[in-house]
Parts: structure tokens; sequence; C-alpha cells
């Protein structure tokens, strides 16, 4: 249990750390880079396997590209 932890944990950090560094043109492309790690971090911890990571990971990304859209538009 604390293993697993740990490398979720680490994960995370890595995914925050490439989130910061990645450079994004647009808020779509930045909600986008969001979305995908947290909604892959989500469907790790619900699902606990690699097919609920892609589909969380692909859930999280649409979701992402969506809000940051919006936001370009608001701009």
């Amino acid at each position: 249990m604390v293993k697993g932890l740990l490398i979720i944990l680490i994960v995370v950090a890595v995914s925050l750390g490439l989130v910061f560094v990645a450079g994004c043109e647009s808020d779509a492309q930045t909600g986008a880079l969001i979305g995908t790690v947290i909604g892959a971090g989500a469907g790790q911890a619900i699902g606990g396997d690699t097919e609920a990571t892609l589909i969380g990971a692909g859930a999280g990304a649409v979701g992402g590209y969506i809000i940051g859209n919006e936001q370009d538009k608001k701009k």
C-alpha cells in the first residue's frame, strides 16, 4: 500500500513539473495538458489499472481543453 502511494506521489510530482516546463501558446492547450495530468491521476486512483488511467487522461484532456478554450474566447 505504501509503495503504491509513493509511486502515485512521484508520478504526480513529475507530471506537475512537466506542466510548468511545457510551454503552451493558448489557455486551451494549457487546459488540455493540466486536464490530462489530473484525469490520469484520478483514473489511476479510482480504477487502479492502465485502462482507467487512459480513460481518465482522455476525459481530462477534453474537459481541460473545453475550459481553456472558453477562457481564450473571453480574452
